[in-house]
């Protein structure tokens, strides 16, 4: 029983919190403050929903904070609005100025296409925190913000701002963050920074900033965050910076930063993440660059002109879980183990380098390496069998290898025999070199003369068995059904029969002169590769699409092509066949229902109906829908026909949307059986001859499924960025792009992918998993190997399903399945590690950053393991993937399919 003491006391407790409950719940006070905040709900068109007009603010509406009656704070980030405020968004708080005690302002994600007016430093004198990110905010900053003297944070990231960093954001002496990433601004970084002496984070990467890094960055010994990565700057890194003992995150890479490394920066002493890649800067590493006991995690150096050996003690960092120093000129031998060996969760990329020797113990220490276009030899130890990327070196049987006199030039230039059998040797006298020499040259000679006596052997046999396998294909594949319509079989040559009686209307040409205005150009749609298209009415009122094909001009079979294609497939996902016109010499047309939505390249921006012309844009549950309409009329061809059919034209302007924004493929023209199929793909695998689908991207041919696969995933990137004309580049414009884009797509990080979403989708949570998860499948769909890419049944069911991409199955494990050769996790999964053009995300340890254009195989193992810390707390750092997404194949066929595509 509690004494009477207690129980006074518990009494006084409970009227005190509900005395503090109730000033929580105190009505707004000043009419003044009720009529400014119905000002901002009917400028800014925020709904009832949240903002109810007939509450109490205070009380009841969303995202508003109010102290003694008055309003301290509002949160509108991320808010719905209503018609009206959708289709003309501005910068419209005027409203604001009569909240003389606001304290935050958050706005973030909220379309707000304007500048940042100018009374803001004059008529919110209590303002502490303003957010104003992914806002589409435009303009220059204003000057008078440095009047806002009880500013703590200010975030102004991901928006249109230009001009110049203002100097009177100096006068903000009581600012920690300030975040200016993701814009447009140019110029210098101020002097007068040095006055921010409790600043702890500085982002202003991806800018245009330029000149040099001023020495005064090293007064701000708060710091634990500094961001200047993606802009112009010049000159060498000031040694000052090795003062901000502080600091945990440092990432200048990206600039045009030149000279040596200072010194100096060994004062970084909490330094966790350090990333200078993508710069001028040469010359060798300082013995003791780095502090001890450092703790280093990330040392990302790629894609500088660094020389020399890497010093011994970057080999034996602590707590060391990615190094990354590809792209330099470094050399040397690797050491044969570390006083860290025992420890297996890192990753290696020393690719685009001159080391050389053997591959000694030291891998054991890392999970994940890429050592590709260096000069090691001798034999693959059995621990470095797995997740490692060997590539033109001088090693025993491996394959994409150097030949064997680069390779031996390299060591004769610095006095090493290389053998190819064992490891360079120095202690040889001059006669023996020379007499191993002249011995070398009659095997090799003797070697060459058999294998080519060998080649032509096997050349001849392989013609043979080709040759009596594509007669056994042939006849075995006539009669072939197509799923569950009557199609398959290969496309016949031109002047082979077609039944027109599956093949829709005969139309006259006199009927097509009617319906397009005898192909006038107000009718013209576009010029078309197979032929022009024209939008036309027949006689019954059914609205077409008509093709014109001029026989002088495109290839003969083309039309016969898509014609036998029309007649064996029937698929709701195809464009509607309605006939056809075949009677002139000189002229083929193909009749079509008309799509009342286009295509997707044009809906994705629709204009609206006000008379300002703005742009609407796609909503995200659409846009997915397309892309699983998309999927199926794909996994249809490559999987339900046989043999496979490979559409050869995917882009944005292929898929057609009816008037429920229902998939229906267009541009059949390409279409054709895949290459390689059946007989001949056992033959070559039986043989271990390099199948069509292990060819680049630029060389790849367009008659395999991989091609397909590739080409959606570019339709994918452009539905998730909503930047037009992606699926239309040319290859050197999309390697640009990826470049640009593939650094922020991370299995290990949601957050990334905000840094290239659509900024004019507005997602919710649960919608941004989704947003991510698709980012993800189109990532594993642009693998440059064709081989790695997934099949597209199993596209379709992560379309079908994107959060079960994302979702965690296990925590207590983040490792990816790679147990079974044929399992789709691999398939898709696989190519964050085996990619050599894939990029590597980190997440910051206050922060998220990425360091595009690493060619290290494997992308976003890092988490924030060691130091406690991951950016923004995010829970996903660190996923399994589910088998009801990624399903085993059920049989060998399904493997071999892998396999081959």
């Amino acid at each position: 029983m509690m004494d009477q003491r207690s129980i006074v006391s518990f009494g006084f407790l409970f009227l005190l919190l509900f005395q503090l409950t109730l000033e929580q719940l105190e009505p707004l006070s000043l009419p003044s403050e009720r009529v400014a905040l119905l000002e901002l709900r009917s400028s800014l068109g925020l709904r009832g929903k949240e903002w109810p007009i007939k509450a109490d603010p205070c009380l009841i509406w969303s995202g508003l904070k109010c102290e003694n009656g008055r309003v301290v704070g509002i949160n509108i980030s991320g808010f719905r609005r209503t018609r009206i405020g959708r289709q003309n968004p501005q910068f419209a708080v005027d409203g604001l100025a009569n909240l003389t005690l606001l304290e935050s302002f958050n706005a973030s994600e909220l379309l707000l296409p304007g500048p940042i007016p100018d009374w803001f430093g004059q008529r919110l004198p209590s303002l502490q925190v303003l957010d104003l990110r992914l806002c589409s905010v435009n303009g220059a900053i204003p000057s008078t913000l440095g009047n806002l003297t009880n500013l703590t944070s200010l975030y102004l990231s991901r928006n249109n701002l230009t001009g110049m960093i203002p100097t009177s954001l100096g006068q903000l002496s009581g600012l920690s963050v300030l975040d200016l990433s993701q814009n447009s601004i140019t110029g210098f970084i101020p002097s007068s920074f040095a006055s921010l002496g409790n600043l702890s984070f500085l982002d202003i990467s991806t800018n245009y900033l330029s000149g040099p890094i001023p020495p005064v960055i090293g007064a701000l010994l708060k710091l634990q965050y500094l961001n200047l990565s993606s802009n112009g700057l010049t000159s060498s890194i000031p040694a000052p910076l090795g003062d901000l003992s502080s600091l945990i995150d440092l990432d200048l890479s990206v600039n045009s930063l030149s000279g040596l490394l200072p010194v100096d920066l060994r004062g970084l002493r909490n330094l966790q993440r350090m990333v200078l890649g993508d710069n001028l800067l040469n010359g060798p590493l300082p013995e003791n660059f780095f502090p001890t006991p450092s703790q280093l995690q990330v040392v990302v150096l790629r894609h500088n002109n660094f020389t020399g050996a890497l010093p011994e003690f970057v080999w034996s960092i602590p707590r060391l879980q990615f190094l990354d120093v590809a792209g330099n000129n470094f050399t040397g031998l690797l050491p044969y183990s570390s006083s860290n060996s025992n420890l297996t969760a890192a990753e290696l990329n020393i690719s685009q380098n001159m080391f050389y020797g053997g591959l000694t113990p030291l891998l054991r220490r890392f999970s994940f390496i890429d050592i590709s276009s260096n000069f090691f030899e001798g034999r693959i130890p059995d621990h470095v069998l797995t997740n490692v990327s060997l590539d033109s070196n001088c090693l025993q049987n491996v394959s994409n290898q150097r030949t064997t006199a680069e390779c031996a030039s390299f060591y004769g230039e610095r006095g090493l025999m290389f053998d190819n059998f064992g490891r360079p040797n120095s202690t040889l006298p001059p006669a023996a070199k020379h007499t191993g020499t002249i011995n070398r040259r009659i095997i090799i000679l003797a070697a060459v003369l058999g294998g080519f006596g060998l080649i032509a052997l096997l050349g001849l046999f392989l013609v043979l068995l080709l040759l009596c396998a594509r007669k056994r294909g042939i006849s075995n594949q006539r009669g072939v059904g197509v799923g569950p319509a009557p199609a398959g079989g290969s496309l016949p040559p031109p002047g082979v029969s077609i039944n027109f009686s599956n093949l829709g209307d005969s139309f006259t040409y006199q009927q097509l002169l009617l319906a397009t205005g005898d192909f006038s150009n107000t009718n013209l749609i576009k010029h078309g590769h197979s032929g022009d298209l024209f939008k036309g009415v027949l006689e019954n009122g059914v609205v077409v699409v008509i093709k014109r094909i001029d026989m002088r001009s495109n290839r003969k079979e083309a039309y016969i092509l898509e014609l036998d294609f029309f007649s064996k497939v029937r698929h709701t996902r195809f464009v509607p066949f309605l006939g056809h016109c075949l009677e002139n010499e000189n002229e083929k047309f193909m009749v079509y229902k008309c799509m009342p939505n286009g295509d997707f390249s044009n809906c994705l921006y629709l204009k609206t109906t006000s008379e300002d012309g703005t742009l609407r844009s796609l909503d995200w549950i659409t846009r997915l829908k397309i892309a699983i309409g998309a999927a199926e009329g794909l996994s249809y061809l490559h999987h339900e026909c046989t043999p496979p059919y490979v559409h050869r034209d995917v882009q944005a302007s292929s898929i057609l949307l009816d008037d429920k924004y229902e998939v229906r493929l267009g541009s059949l023209s390409d279409i054709c059986a895949q290459e390689g199929d059946a007989h001949q793909s056992r033959i070559t695998r039986l043989l271990r001859l390099p199948q069509l689908s292990e060819l680049g991207t630029s060389g790849l041919s367009t008659a395999v499924c991989a091609y397909d696969v590739y080409c959606f995933g570019k339709v994918l990137l452009e539905l998730v960025t909503g930047k037009l004309g992606i699926s239309a580049s040319s290859d050197a414009e999309v390697k640009e792009l990826l470049e640009q884009t593939l650094p922020y797509i991370s299995i290990y990080d949601k957050e990334l992918v905000t840094k290239i979403v659509d900024p004019s989708l507005i997602v919710d949570e649960d919608f941004l998993e989704e947003v991510w998860a698709i980012a993800i499948v189109a990532r594993s769909c642009l693998n440059p190997k064709p081989s790695r890419r997934p099949l597209m049944r199993y596209i379709l069911k992560a379309l079908e399903n994107p959060l079960k991409v994302v979702r965690e199955e296990n925590s207590s494990s983040a490792r990816l399945r790679t147990s079974s050769r044929g399992s789709w996790n691999a398939a898709l999964f696989g190519s964050w590690r085996h990619s050599s053009s894939d990029v590597t995300v980190i997440p910051a340890a206050s922060g998220t950053k990425v360091e595009g254009g690493s060619s290290l195989k494997h992308s976003g193992t890092m988490s924030s393991q060691g130091s406690g810390q991951n950016a923004g707390g995010n829970s996903s750092s660190r996923r399994r993937h589910s088998k009801e997404i990624f399903p085993e194949p059920s049989n060998v066929q399904d493997v071999e399919r892998l396999d081959r595509d």
